[in-house]
């Protein structure tokens, strides 16, 4: 039976073109029979690795090859001739052309890169040994020449490729309807190959796996081209056939050229490569003196001890030098010694770093200060990071202040050197929510189809669209014929690889240069001189060899740093981390208090509760709520808390395992408990225990049962009986799952020390640092400055005088003051900024405006900066900010006019009179308008993210409170209510997103925002429908129960209604403070010097009124509601320091209501209003 090999194919690493999943794509041949397979992606070799180990999980050889682009004349141009380069397919037949192949990609995606990674004829020549070249599709440089009738370019062509690869040249022909010219081409190639003896050899360039794939693949190229379906003038492909057809189909189709088909054949036995993943390609240190790796990592090592411990306790040493010697067997000194280099330099940098994870457990490491915390103190596992009996690398993952990380990836450059050094790529893939929304756009349909699709999608990491289908909402939408086929097609697209990136930590280092194992190219991170990103992923890094670290910038290690330099600088004196106290009060004590914004790791709602509750003691107590603090682990909290303080027993599983848990007051919260539990009760050494952990936590049926097995054995043979032996690895088993590494919460415990030890005992240096932190993040700066405000810290409004690029620390009569950072405002650079701030501190604060337009230069602002300085309020002092935004054109033609004065020849006239006479400045006049406060608030929020104004609806809402207890306006209020109850609220509508939940059901989030920060307001699907009423209104009347879930508060709506300060119908309604009722004889109107009728007033004696009685008759004016709307308006407009009560007159009945929020000030001007409103002859003076 004839047989084929498909040696031109697209995966769907060819990104956006190529549709074929590896996988798919390798076990379509194995059901054609095909003996082979190549991967031909455009100008990558992103899928290599992976799809060489599906070839040979399904025993497919697998053929590693791409369709290179080539430059026009040379890759190293970059002109308009050069952007259409020629396409190629090159294969690698053994592990040289393998190598070849990854360094022509690396040259031309680092060298070559013009819109497309291109190679040359110098680059193919010098790298041509061991590749077979195929002469390439219709865009090829071959099949252009004979496009274009150029017989002498033609000939120069095949005769290039013929000398320099010999008998490993083949001409490509393949058939595809819609391809210009294809017929053309093909007459032409077979005329070439006939005249000049040159091999012929079919290729179906494959970019989808199945036929059926046609129409998907169409949407994919709409995705690419950004172009709809719908598109006349869209890229397509013309027919359906470029799908991974049987042997028995390209024999049917090309059965007139056997010796074409039969090439494909000789081609694949060509082809064999093997890539070897027994190699362990770590980097090679140079050590001193001709010493050897380990002979120095141990000099090292013991040198380290003796800095750090003060006598050589046997114990100690004993640990040392068994860590030596699993480091020495396992190969790894040398890792050791480039771990320990780094660091030297972090060190000398004085660049603050820690070490996560596991590592954290290795005594070596923390003698060559790699590691800051002694694992002998926190009884930290070694094997958990490394061991003999599991064969993996050891995985150090390396946290440096994240405005520092390059600076020690530059040191990682210079030092192992460019060839030697890359970022690690990753890929994104198509999500089920973005599947359906980007399929809908592509099928032209509206956006809302995809919208609503995507809403009822869960947002779970991992969800798939037929999880959703399972959803009785998501199921009723597929009767529409729209969504169902924009769900059909959104499965065929979901989970496609789309887009490349760079790794955020992901760095590899190797002895001998990088691209004899693995491609590289640009780093797509934006960073300037950023070492190159490998092509190969995560996984198939570690299959080829390569050692992984992690290089991760940490913005809380940078706000601890920043603290530091700002202590120094006020204290003269310098600090040293290392020496803190970790058993400071003041610190156990602010934790002890929840108060752990800005504190690493603690300051989410939920863990401030649990951090409150538990009211740590130690750092282990730290170290364990954040091992605790997980789905899984988190229903124990409240058991871990009460046995810290004695109110629940604590018990042990066994005797024998009360050393293992009493520091976790007998629950399992750490793997190395796992591990400790294993070798004390199984017989396992700590070694064996983690592989047994990692078997329990990947759930293999087959494994478990004989780990089973062999714990029982061991516990039987160490006297333990098979009951409780069994009761032991059952109670195991779930924890080796979700039991947290103790190294890695030791090290976040440590930082979480450190970040509250600051905010405790140097708060404005800390909160400081905190904001400079979130200098371009207007949300978290807004959120920082909140929490600011509830402390006795203060921080000042922009001010152009005495603000600076970044928030800073001011000295004033009142102490130290925060002054705010302007590069924080929107639209505000630091470059600009930073001259402006130069000029000042050389010359003294701006007097004026005009003063700030003659010092300055124009290149140093433009419109949107200068506008958001007005907005922020940093000229103030120079006008109304009103008044000074409808002048900034004016102000910008007087600066861009001085700067033009100073810069001309005109300048000198100056100079010849002398310093004293000044340049002559156009006044720019000012409109004294005055801005409400209002519009300054929506300024100040629409530039800072927060507003120094006081929100005047805050006042009155608090005005509320005061009258009210009961309704509220503030987060502070809630932690007093009754949340069994229904609450009533006033609040901010600041914004709304629609969600469904995970049983399809549609839910709202609502955000509100109370007098002292925001609360989330849940409206469930049965109440959806009558938030319209209010949600879009400035203000709302909130009814509805507190819930709180893992520590944080929201609300879960009831009711609703608009609420308007200034619009109220009923006050009696609002305000229900009632004081006793007020009898006939207590209401005379002429009771002597107690209540005097305002027209018995006179000038002299307005003054002296204490009180402003105002009678109300309930069935007289509840007819007409614009008088109690119009007389709340007259009392809140005059405000003053007089209180006033209202009486209202009910049948028989009086009420008297007290209102603190309309204290007024009498005056004539009030008189006539009221009388306009209500009469004067019920308007009462109490003297």
């Amino acid at each position: 039976m004839n047989s084929f090999v498909h040696l031109h194919n697209h995966s769907e690493y060819s990104l956006l073109d190529g549709m074929s999943n590896l996988e798919k794509m390798v076990a379509r041949v194995k059901a054609n029979n095909q003996p082979a397979i190549a991967i031909t992606d455009h100008g990558n070799m992103y899928g290599a690795v992976e799809f060489y180990k599906y070839s040979k999980k399904y025993d497919i050889k697998p053929i590693i090859g791409l369709e290179a682009y080539c430059a026009i004349e040379d890759s190293l141009k970059k002109n308009n001739e050069e952007k259409s380069p020629y396409h190629l397919t090159l294969l690698s037949e053994n592990e040289t052309g393998y190598q070849n192949l990854m360094k022509m990609v690396t040259h031309s995606n680092l060298n070559g890169f013009y819109y497309k990674p291109r190679i040359d004829k110098k680059i193919l020549e010098k790298y041509n040994e061991g590749i077979i070249v195929l002469s390439g599709c219709p865009s090829s440089e071959l099949s252009r020449s004979i496009v274009s009738n150029d017989q002498e370019k033609i000939k120069n062509t095949y005769g290039w490729f013929s000398d320099v690869f010999k008998d490993r040249f083949y001409l490509e022909i393949m058939d595809h309807i819609g391809v210009p010219n294809q017929k053309i081409i093909n007459q032409q190639l077979l005329e070439i190959s006939k005249n000049n003896n040159l091999p012929l050899v079919i290729t179906n360039d494959n970019h989808y796996v199945e036929k059926h794939d046609h129409a998907a693949h169409e949407l994919l190229m709409c995705l690419q081209t950004n172009s709809n379906i719908n598109d006349p003038k869209r890229f397509k492909f013309d027919d359906d056939n470029y799908y991974i057809k049987s042997s028995e189909e390209m024999w049917e189709e090309w059965k007139e050229l056997p010796s074409g088909l039969n090439n494909t054949l000789e081609i694949s036995e060509r082809c064999n490569i093997k890539i070897d993943f027994s190699k362990a390609l770590l980097p090679k240190y140079d050590c001193p003196d001709n010493k050897s790796s380990m002979e120095y990592l141990r000099e090292l090592s013991y040198k380290g001890f003796s800095k750090r411990f003060d006598e050589n306790d046997p114990e100690l040493i004993e640990r040392l030098d068994y860590e030596l010697e699993v480091i020495e067997k396992s190969n790894f000194p040398d890792y050791f010694l480039v771990c320990w280099d780094i660091f030297n330099f972090v060190n000398s940098k004085n660049i603050l770093s820690a070490v996560r994870g596991s590592a954290a457990a290795s005594l070596v490491l923390y003698c060559l200060e790699v590691t800051k915390i002694n694992p002998m103190e926190h009884n930290l596992v070694f094997e958990r990071f490394l061991n003999l009996e599991r064969r993996e690398m050891p995985d150090i993952d390396m946290d440096f202040e994240d405005d520092k990380r390059n600076e020690v990836m530059k040191y990682c450059v210079e030092r192992y050197g460019k060839d030697h050094i890359a970022q690690i790529i990753t890929f994104g893939t198509m999500g089920a929510k973005a599947a359906v929304r980007d399929v809908t756009r592509v099928l032209d349909l509206p956006i809302s189809v995809g919208d609503k699709l995507a809403g009822i999608i869960p947002t779970k990491v991992g969800t798939k669209i037929k999880d959703a289908l399972e959803i009785d909402e998501f199921k009723d939408l597929m009767k529409d014929p729209d969504n169902r086929k924009v769900v059909d097609f959104a499965q065929k697209l979901e989970g496609t690889v789309r887009h490349a990136s760079t790794h955020a930590a992901g760095v590899i280092i190797s002895q001998d240069d990088l691209t004899n194992d693995v491609p590289l190219q640009i780093s797509t991170s934006g960073e300037e001189n950023a070492p190159p990103t490998t092509q190969y992923a995560m996984a198939a890094i570690a299959d080829v060899g390569l050692l992984k670290m992690d290089f991760l910038g940490l913005t809380n290690l940078s706000i601890i740093s920043k603290t530091i330099e700002l202590i120094e600088k006020r204290t003269e004196k310098e600090f040293n981390i290392y020496e803190i106290s970790k058993n400071d009060e003041q610190t156990f004590e602010l934790l002890s208090k929840g108060d752990t914004f800005g504190v690493f790791q603690l300051e989410s709602a939920g863990m401030r509760k649990y951090i409150k509750d538990l009211k740590p003691s130690s750092i282990s107590d730290i170290a364990a709520m954040i091992a605790l603090y997980r789905p899984g682990p988190m229903e124990h909290i409240d058991r871990f808390i009460r046995s810290k303080y004695g109110k629940e027993k604590i018990k042990y599983p066994h005797d024998a395992l009360k050393d293992i848990l009493s520091e976790t007051y007998g629950i399992i919260v750490y793997q190395d408990q796992v591990l400790k539990i294993a070798q004390a009760f199984g017989g396992y050494t700590l070694g064996e225990a983690d592989i047994l952990r990692k078997a329990m936590g990947k759930k293999i049926k087959e494994v478990m049962q004989a780990e089973k097995d062999r714990f029982i054995s061991g516990s039987l043979e160490k006297g333990f009986d098979e009951k409780t032996s069994n009761e032991v690895f059952e109670l195991i088993e779930p924890f080796a799952g979700y039991a947290f590494n103790k190294a890695h919460s030791v090290s976040y415990a440590m930082i979480a020390y450190w970040t509250a030890y600051f905010k405790a005992n140097y708060k404005i240096e800390y909160f400081t640092a905190l904001l400079n932190s979130s200098i371009n993040n207007t949300e978290k700066i807004s959120v920082s400055v909140t929490e600011i405000r509830k402390t006795d810290l203060e921080i000042l409004k922009p001010n152009i005088n005495n603000s600076n690029v970044f928030f800073s620390i001011l000295s004033s009569d009142k102490g130290k003051l925060i002054g705010y950072g302007l590069s924080s405002l929107k639209n505000v650079s630091s470059v600009s900024l930073s001259k402006i701030i130069e000029e000042r501190e050389k010359s003294g604060p701006f007097e004026s405006l005009g003063d700030f337009c003659k010092r300055i230069d124009s290149s140093w602002i433009n419109k949107k900066i200068l506008e958001s300085l007005i907005k922020s309020g940093s000229f103030d002092e120079f006008g109304d900010r009103g008044g000074l935004l409808d002048s900034v054109e004016r102000i910008l033609i007087q600066i861009n006019s001085l700067t033009r004065l100073r810069n001309s020849n005109q300048s000198t006239m100056f100079d010849l009179f002398g310093e004293e006479v000044e340049t002559p400045v156009n006044v720019i006049e000012v409109a004294e308008t005055a801005t409400q406060d209002n519009e300054k608030m929506h300024w100040e929020q629409e530039v800072m993210g927060i507003s120094f104004t006081e929100n005047p609806n805050h006042k009155k809402m608090l005005r509320l409170k005061q009258m009210n207890e009961e309704i509220i306006v503030s987060l502070q209020q809630i932690e007093s209510v009754d949340t069994n109850k229904p609450q009533t609220f006033i609040a901010e509508i600041k914004s709304y997103e629609k969600r469904v939940s995970r049983k399809g059901a549609e839910f709202m989030i609502v955000k509100l925002e109370l007098t002292d920060g925001p609360i989330d307001l849940m409206v469930w699907q049965n109440k959806i429908s009558e938030v319209d009423i209010w949600l879009h209104s400035p203000i709302a009347k909130i009814k509805g129960k507190i819930n709180n879930r893992n520590g944080e508060n929201s609300l879960w709506y009831d009711s609703g209604e608009i609420f308007s300060f200034d619009e109220q119908s009923d006050i009696s309604n609002t305000f229900t403070n009632k004081t006793p009722i007020i009898t006939k004889e207590e209401y005379k109107p002429n009771m002597k010097n107690e209540k005097t009728p305002i027209e018995e007033i006179t000038d002299e004696k307005i003054n002296q009124v204490k009180e402003v009685i105002i009678t109300v008759n309930s069935e007289e004016h509840s007819s007409n509601k614009h008088i109690m709307d119009d007389l709340t308006r007259i009392l809140l407009d005059n405000e003053g320091n007089v209180p006033v009560s209202i009486v209202v007159k009910s049948n028989s009945e009086k009420v008297k209501l007290n209102l603190p929020f309309a204290n007024v000030n009498t005056s004539k001007s009030l008189e006539e209003k009221l009388d306009n409103i209500i009469g004067l002859q019920n308007v009462f003076y109490k003297q």
